[in-house]
């Protein structure tokens, strides 16, 4: 264990999440990691090992900030290389960075080539390289000509891999049926990988909107869809389906499973009796499902298009019951960015606009906005955005303060009221859900590994394989 005279960083907090609950810490950083921590006591400045810390630089957080670890957001598209003008490695970790996010993880789609090949994920680990600000690790593709590729990817250490049950909106991500899904998830149970699921029933989708899968899709001339008619698209029973198959392939196979972008309530029961049964099952929401309301939604207003979509209040109350109850497991924003042209704005068309919402920067304080107001401490939202999904992933060293892990921390000001700015956001376009909502809570500062990164213009970030302490 390293002794005070060997520290790089020490860091004071009169607020800290630690273990799940709030306390004032002093914490000791050596290349690169929490080295100790220790109770803290404000009166006594000069507390703590800290004191014997020759040449370390100390940093004490000011009154109105807590510390945090940083946070893992296991659910973001970076699109690069192929489609880079939509978002890449340095915007999108220069935006994670500045909301106090520390590690992505980057989903197989929508870079081309997707990362379904061993030569695939070397090509984006190659762009990927010297370009992050932030740690970035890479899940691969479960495709339907590629299923063989699976092993060489698991051993090059993707962290799991990515299907869907209905098309995904790009032809060069294909869907699986459900026999290929089966066979997808007996690869995936036989290497010990974890499967994650974006679970709408192919099925159901058409039976409630043929010509309107997940992908773009044709619409009149000068009749733009309605918020209305694109969320009967796209009903909960889609999603209720999907998990009742995947619920079925973890007990056939006894392997593991992830639901991705949960937005409907209906499915939770399924959840819970899955996991009452001892199956290996984990799902996660998205900061848009909990904090707007399909209610809201103007007519053409395609900046909140995305699938699932974004469902009503009664929903979004039942969800934020399933994530106190744990019945969701964790919160990623599924920042899936496109240029401002394929939002269509201009005609505010439901049917042929990109589906994604940009949120990468803004997770945290949106969360923490609605958090506040529903009387829900902090560290429960910590945990929901840092310390689950670091665990699901096996990122046994990320998303949390404790003896052993990286040093990834946040000074956040839980009291601080802004207004967003979405031409003052790092992602690469300027088309958020979010503009001009007054949020509460701000990042003011965030380091990677001990070395702040929040204004850095140089890259820091690693990139992250599984397994890897």
């Amino acid at each position: 264990m390293a002794t005070p005279t060997d520290l790089d960083l020490v860091v004071r907090a009169r607020r800290a999440v630690v273990d799940g609950a709030e306390r004032p810490v002093v914490l000791g950083v050596h290349d690169g990691r929490i080295v100790w921590v220790e109770q803290w006591d404000p009166e006594e400045p000069t507390s703590g090992s800290g004191t014997d810390a020759l040449g370390a630089e100390v940093v004490e957080l000011a009154d109105d900030e807590v510390l945090l670890p940083g946070l893992v957001d296991t659910h973001v598209h970076v699109n690069e290389p192929g489609r880079t003008e939509w978002e890449g490695f340095a915007s999108a970790t220069r935006a994670a960075a500045a909301g106090g996010v520390t590690t992505i993880l980057d989903m197989p789609l929508n870079s081309i080539p997707p990362t379904v090949t061993l030569g695939a994920l070397r090509q984006k680990q190659d762009v990927a390289r010297g370009q992050v600000h932030v740690d970035v690790g890479f899940w691969g593709g479960a495709v339907p000509d590629h299923l063989d590729d699976m092993e060489a990817l698991h051993e090059a250490g993707v962290l799991g891999f990515k299907c869907f049950l209905a098309d995904s909106g790009v032809e060069e991500f294909p869907h699986l049926d459900p026999a290929q899904f089966a066979r997808a998830m007996e690869l995936t149970a036989g290497l010990g990988a974890l499967m994650v699921v974006h679970a709408e029933d192919a099925d159901a989708l058409h039976a409630h909107a043929p010509a309107a899968g997940a992908a773009p899709t044709p619409a009149a001339p000068d009749t733009p869809l309605s918020y209305e008619a694109f969320l009967a698209s796209r009903p909960a029973s889609a999603e209720t389906r999907a998990v009742e198959r995947v619920v079925e392939q973890v007990r056939r196979t006894g392997g593991r499973a992830h639901v991705l972008h949960l937005s409907a309530a209906d499915a939770v029961p399924l959840l819970r009796a899955a996991r009452a049964d001892g199956l290996d099952l984990t799902a996660e929401t998205c900061p848009h499902y909990l904090t707007i309301a399909a209610e809201e939604i103007p007519a053409g207003a395609t900046q909140f298009k995305c699938c699932p979509p974004i469902r009503g209040r009664a929903n979004q109350d039942l969800l934020w019951e399933a994530l106190a109850s744990g019945d969701v497991d964790m919160v990623v924003s599924d920042h899936s960015p496109s240029t401002a042209d394929l939002k269509h704005l201009d005609t505010g068309d439901f049917g042929t606009a990109w589906g994604g919402i940009s949120s990468l920067q803004l997770g945290l304080p949106v969360m923490w906005t609605q958090a506040r107001r529903r009387g829900i401490p902090l560290t429960e939202v910590v945990r929901w955005m840092a310390t689950a999904p670091a665990d699901r992933a096996g990122l046994a060293t990320k998303g949390r303060i404790e003896v052993g892990a990286d040093a990834d921390l946040v000074a956040f000001a839980p009291d601080q009221e802004w207004d967003v700015d979405v031409a003052a956001l790092h992602h690469r376009n300027p088309v958020c859900a979010y503009a001009g909502r007054r949020l509460t809570g701000a990042v003011r500062r965030t380091w990677l590994r001990g070395t702040p990164v929040t204004d850095d213009p140089a890259p820091h970030g690693r990139l992250l394989q599984r397994g890897q302490a």
